[in-house]
């Protein structure tokens, strides 16, 4: 089963960027289909090997950041290539 994940990170602290720049840079490296925009980032692929990267890489931010949340948005099903139709 494909699903679609998008994830907001937001440091509660003042140095924020780097925290967020190697936690993108990390799911880029996972092998999935990665896309970003100023607001998100998004993650596609398999069910499984998603939830595991997260699992993973969201620990790992927690444990680099003082404060902080993440916002995450699931969808079953791969909509990596959505394209408007309007």
């Amino acid at each position: 089963m494909n699903i679609s994940v998008e994830l907001t990170l937001s440091p509660l602290q003042n140095e924020f960027e780097e925290p967020i720049i190697n936690f993108i840079k990390k799911l880029r490296a996972s092998g999935l289909t990665v896309l970003e925009n100023p607001l998100s980032t998004q993650v596609y692929g398999n069910y499984d090997e998603v939830m595991q990267l997260l699992q993973t890489e969201i620990k790992n931010v927690f444990e680099y950041i003082d404060n902080g949340l993440i916002f995450i948005k699931i969808v079953k099903s791969d909509r990596s290539d959505y394209e408007p139709n309007f």
